[in-house]
């Protein structure tokens, strides 16, 4: 599995690509925020576009959206990723073109994978 992780913190960024990688999920790019996730999507072609919710002064689900509309994020699975709670963000994920939400806390390739109903 080949992903993305869009997110506006270098820190978080950082994290998780070392942790996913561990895990076996190769990390093609990372983006912090929305026109860099737009090109990273078009040239890498992921499997998984990882999106926080909150991209700094950016909307998440915006991006995911607009994502959703390209060629090449329309062929790629897109997670809402947060430190928020779920249930604040529910309606509009369910109602978006996103498969899911996973909490920042739980994210792992087992995560990932599950949510997916892939196995790694």
């Amino acid at each position: 599995m080949r992903c993305l992780i869009v997110d506006d913190s270098p820190g978080f960024l950082a994290a998780a690509r070392r942790l996913l990688e561990r895990e076996g999920v190769t990390v093609a790019g990372v983006a912090r925020g929305g026109a860099e996730a737009l090109r990273s999507v078009d040239e890498l072609r992921p499997d998984v576009v990882l999106v926080d919710i909150d991209l700094g002064g950016e909307s998440g689900l915006d991006l995911v959206g607009r994502l959703a509309l390209t060629e090449a994020g329309g062929s790629s699975d897109i997670i809402v990723i947060s430190t928020h709670e779920e249930e604040d963000y529910r309606d509009v994920i369910a109602e978006g073109p996103a498969v899911g939400f996973l909490p920042k806390a739980i994210l792992s390739a087992r995560a990932i994978h599950g949510l997916l109903g892939t196995t790694g």
